[in-house]
């Protein structure tokens, strides 16, 4: 059967609320360095997206303040993000759980023979192991992580590769996330964008740029007939 349609998913945010465990696993690292984890919640969540060595550098530039010197030493940085990974990673499923309406939405998808990805910033083995846990990996075809390639989103091969990986077409392809990260890539690789409101992003949403904009996955069939 010829494949009518592939969707692109962006992960922390869009098929998953990963964001407890991620603060936690962030506020984990900054006491055991020595940083007061005072970063609110809202703070950590518009990192995510960016993936973890972003959010511990800019909240180790924020802890450190004018301890320039501290900052710079670049081999504090990496012991910090590799801790991260390694307490995230044991800790992947302890609050985390799925969008409202995503698993349905899936099963609507493969009933509709939707090819399906992920394109994340997150670590490949990690966005895999999150999404055997939580019970939807088989719906994928490809996980595509910030370390599957050699550049990762905004940059357009993000998508276009995994595209050509799952023998797709960018004319019939979309992208589903919850960031202007997400957004621009989209727009990098000129696929229809579809934001999801209240998304890991410090952005608000009339400074993403989107062709469709949710709530959450209920009644989202709407739409992606449109492009069937």
């Amino acid at each position: 059967m010829t494949q009518k349609l592939t969707i692109l998913f962006d992960l922390d945010g869009t098929l998953v609320d990963t964001a407890p465990d991620l603060i936690n696993a962030h506020n984990h690292v900054m006491k055991k360095f020595g940083y007061e984890a005072s970063k609110s919640d809202h703070e950590v969540k518009s990192l995510i997206g960016k993936g973890a060595n972003t959010m511990i550098s800019r909240s180790l530039w924020n802890a450190a303040k004018i301890d320039l010197k501290k900052i710079k030493e670049k081999t504090i940085k990496d012991k910090m993000v590799k801790e991260f990974v390694d307490y995230y990673g044991r800790n992947i499923l302890v609050e985390s759980k799925l969008l409202n309406g995503v698993n349905d939405f899936l099963i609507w998808c493969k009933n509709n023979n939707i090819a399906m990805g992920v394109c994340t910033n997150k670590q490949e083995h990690l966005a895999v192991d999150l999404l055997k846990k939580i019970g939807i990996n088989n719906f994928f075809d490809y996980v595509a992580g910030s370390n599957t390639f050699d550049y990762c989103k905004p940059d357009a091969r993000h998508l276009t590769k995994v595209i050509e990986i799952m023998g797709g077409d960018i004319k019939k392809t979309i992208m589903i996330g919850d960031s202007e990260v997400d957004a621009l890539s989209a727009q990098n690789a000129s696929v229809p964008f579809v934001l999801l409101e209240d998304g890991y992003t410090d952005k608000k949403v009339n400074q993403i740029k989107y062709d469709h904009l949710i709530k959450n996955y209920v009644g989202i069939e709407k739409i992606i007939k449109k492009y069937l």
